[in-house]
């Protein structure tokens, strides 16, 4: 089966703003003080000397690579600005600013009125591991009014895409690990998925571990500041997204004078540690699937999963999973769909209330024997082509939270813990409880239980949360804006559905978000969109 363009649209949606729910993100417990590694030094390992004044190239981009994702050349903007791409050099260890150096690969629209022009506003849309190149087209036109007063530009994170790209496994080995029972029951499960998870990570020490040191989430925002410098810019516009919201608040810690307007959008809750995120996604999910099932019930005859209620409809769900557990059905090509490649499809489809619609074909397809519409779905959300090829969204993803989070779990203590999650979720506590072990074996220790977001003097940051997020609990928002400081975080919520508020065409949020970045109107704290 290939891939419809609605589900290409749903799946990019779905994968590049998302905390991957394979791995805990957002990491709590005690916190780098001002005078940690976070601040240390700061202000001077950004400038990093001449590489501040260095000169960009900007060309006719190409075809993203296959580890951005593959597919064609960005196409114009309607009126016909083309999308340009370039590179910067930034210093591979801040530590040493004066040795060696990383490409990192930047695209940009440029603004409808120089004349009108504030600067350029950075995008990063998650993961840890999406790329921004592109990503960056493939939603440009839903960024077009913001392009009124800047130029738009994204950007892959050092370790993403084209920035010296984190490699691990094969396709092969990646399509192999992907089948790997991710909710082991038996001792014999639980050695197979230990030993892939240790595997996983020796690849990644193999292939990439030159970098695998430099690209946590202090090292992105360095390279943000120098961005914001070569770009030409006094201050740094931002937009960050899921992900890019716990990126924007490091930012904000580290330079707090250099914060122009930021806006952060389906956003982390900087004090979880990984096992409170992972046990906030479970919830999330559950959240959703929840909202889902109700819609299915309301529409009464015209949905096609089983059951009168809610629960009678998630039973359905649970049942389908068991059976796959026992036995995996067809899926696509000689690829099946087990329980958890199911998993990871229903979870790609509860981040945007569009999908729901496939999401249900897929349930119904599955439970009569064909899942290649859940595979495809999980597909999308593990970074796989119709062509069989990888990005590296995976590996970029795990390499960042590693680099990032100090915590690493044994099996024993992920066992310990499941009561919990299957307590929060049916569907997905299994699921989101072992991926706490997704940092087990890694090679890199990491920098942070929780990164300190904290930015006093900053200049107001918007803070956007939707009541309905599943990878990103709305309650992320509010830890968000206090964690910045008073007169800082400026909290407002989307009573929504879906991951994330300004992609959802709410007009609203969209008026609010745009006065904001255009003509600097700090929307009043408490905002309500509806």
């Amino acid at each position: 089966m290939r891939t419809s363009p609605a589900l290409r649209a749903a799946a990019l949606a779905a994968a590049v703003t998302v905390l991957l729910p394979i791995t805990a993100c957002s990491e709590s417990g005690d916190k780098e003080g001002p005078d940690g590694p976070l601040a240390a030094n700061a202000a001077e390992a950004s400038n990093s000397g001449d590489l501040a004044s260095q000169q960009l190239t900007w060309k006719p981009c190409p075809a993203p690579s296959t580890a951005q994702g593959g597919g064609k050349a960005p196409t114009p903007l309607p009126g016909g600005t083309p999308w340009e791409c370039s590179s910067m050099r930034a210093p591979l260890d801040y530590a040493k600013p004066g040795g060696g150096t990383i490409e990192l690969a930047l695209i940009r629209a440029a603004a409808k009125s120089q004349d009108k022009r504030i600067g350029s506003l950075i995008f990063n849309f998650g993961g840890p591991g999406a790329s921004g190149v592109a990503t960056l087209p493939a939603f440009g036109t839903e960024y077009d009014k913001l392009r009124a007063r800047y130029d738009l530009v994204s950007f892959d994170p050092r370790g993403v895409g084209r920035s010296d790209g984190v490699e691990c496994e094969t396709d092969k080995q990646l399509d192999a690990r992907f089948e790997t029972d991710g909710t082991p029951d038996t001792s014999a499960e639980v050695d197979a998925f230990v030993k892939d998870t240790k595997t996983f990570a020796r690849a990644c020490e193999k292939n990439s571990g030159r970098q695998l040191p430099y690209v946590g989430t202090t090292d992105a925002a360095r390279d943000m500041d120098l961005m914001r410098q070569v770009l030409g810019d006094k201050k740094l516009y931002y937009f960050g997204i899921s992900y890019g919201t716990e990126l924007g608040g490091v930012y904000a810690h580290l330079f707090p004078k250099n914060v122009g307007r930021a806006v952060l959008d389906a956003v982390v809750d900087p004090t979880q540690d990984s096992e409170q995120s992972s046990l906030g996604q479970t919830k999330g999910f559950q959240l959703a699937l929840d909202n889902f099932t109700q819609d299915c019930v309301d529409r009464g005859a015209e949905c096609k999963l089983p059951g009168s209620t809610s629960k009678e409809v998630e039973q359905g769900i649970a049942d389908l999973l068991a059976k796959l557990e026992k036995k995996p059905i067809q899926g696509l090509g000689s690829r099946r769909l087990t329980e958890t490649l199911a998993t990871t499809g229903i979870a790609a489809a509860l981040y945007s209330k569009q999908t729901w619609s496939l999401l249900e074909q897929g349930l119904d397809e599955a439970d009569g024997g064909n899942g290649a519409l859940l595979l495809a779905l999980a597909d999308s959300l593990n970074g796989r082509s119709d062509n069989g090829r990888y990005d590296n969204s995976m590996a970029a993803n795990t390499a960042i939270n590693c680099a990032d989070s100090k915590q690493r779990f044994t099996a024993d203590q992920t066992e310990a813990k499941l009561p919990e999650f299957r307590s929060a979720s049916k569907i997905f506590g299994n699921y989101l409880g072992w991926s706490l072990m997704a940092c087990t074996g890694w090679p890199v220790q990491g920098a942070w239980n929780t990164p300190d977001v904290s930015a006093p003097g900053a200049a107001p940051i918007l803070v956007v949360g939707n009541t309905g997020d599943p990878a990103t609990p709305y309650k992320g928002a509010e830890a968000m804006a206090d964690a910045l400081g008073k007169g800082v975080g400026v909290k407002m919520t989307y009573k929504g559905q879906g991951h994330g508020a300004y992609n959802s065409g709410n007009a609203c949020v969209q008026k609010e978000v745009g006065g904001y970045l255009l003509d600097g109107r700090v929307p009043a704290a408490g905002t309500v969109c509806k």
